[in-house]
């Protein structure tokens, strides 16, 4: 199926309105990255250019500079994230949730949401077996929390022709690759629908930091910004926003005030609260909010 064959057009003006519990307006949720890069393939992303060109391997200073974040900067991060007493996400790879054990146990202290990132930080379009990494990224976690997944993020929001398909038939139930809406939308598949949970490209340090070189205190800038936006937006329909760190990036040290202090922003406004993605995701289903699959009229 192709991407516009899987959901409807619906203008967000034309639907049923959609009540969060106690009058909230915004449901956020931080999703925290956790990525384990090959050290002999080429690096996802790099900081550093060789100097002479070309794709080494090893490529320790490109390498080093992601390994910083798992060693360090999560470290950094958990402090900020405990202080907050918030939901948190954890998106991991597959072969992450052993590789970097600590976080894996830290994350299960405190009750995150382990979701689905690939078995490793490779683009799902290149991976030999797309259905087997995706079995064996549901077993990593589930062999680490005694529970599946229900909820999938594909390494740089990639997907194949047939994700969204295999995804449902591996028993996910909500995916994370779609950045088209502020609400919850139902993709349709080959067998029964899969809920998109708003993700989030603009406040996403990746894009903010690695793609657009904006200041660290973009992220600061930007999340209230849009916080403040979806709220006013919300007065008849509630809003999702989604927050997204990765500890190599967000975590360093210049960086990381300026999440905090988004953070605290959000949470000082009575707005908002934060959830889950399956927690949005049972939100969503018990509203008796509409499918919005390819095929429906409208919405409403």
């Amino acid at each position: 199926m192709r991407p516009s064959e899987r959901l409807a057009y619906s203008p967000v003006s034309e639907r049923a309105p959609l009540t969060l519990p106690d009058g909230k307006k915004v449901a956020v949720w931080v999703i925290v990255n956790i990525e384990e890069w090959n050290d002999q393939d080429a690096m996802p992303r790099t900081v550093l250019t060789p100097p002479a060109g070309g794709v080494p391997t090893p490529d320790v200073p490109n390498w080093a500079w992601h390994e910083y974040g798992n060693r360090v900067g999560f470290w950094r991060l958990l402090d900020v994230l405990d202080k907050h007493e918030i939901p948190v996400v954890l998106a991991v790879n597959g072969s992450a949730v052993q590789t970097y054990a600590a976080i894996t146990t830290a994350a299960k202290e405190r009750n995150w949401e382990f979701i689905g990132h690939g078995y490793g930080q490779k683009n799902m379009q290149k991976v030999p077996d797309e259905r087997e990494d995706i079995r064996r990224t549901t077993e990593a976690i589930r062999a680490a929390t005694g529970a599946a997944p229900r909820g999938w993020l594909g390494p740089g929001l990639t997907e194949t022709w047939e994700t969204p398909d295999i995804l449902v038939e591996e028993g996910y139930e909500y995916v994370c690759d779609w950045v088209l809406d502020d609400q919850p939308v139902q993709l349709q598949t080959r067998t029964t629908p899969i809920t998109n949970i708003p993700y989030t490209q603009e406040c996403n340090d990746v894009a903010m930091m690695l793609i657009q070189h904006h200041p660290a205190r973009e992220y600061l800038q930007r999340a209230t910004d849009q916080f403040n936006q979806l709220a006013d937006d919300a007065h008849d329909s509630a809003r999702v926003m989604a927050l997204v760190v990765h500890p190599y990036i967000m975590a360093v040290p210049h960086r990381l005030t300026y999440l905090d202090q988004a953070l605290a922003h959000i949470r000082a406004d009575d707005r908002s609260v934060f959830m889950t993605g399956e927690e949005i995701l049972d939100w969503h289903r018990s509203s008796n909010a509409p499918t919005q699959v390819k095929g429906d009229q409208n919405d409403k």
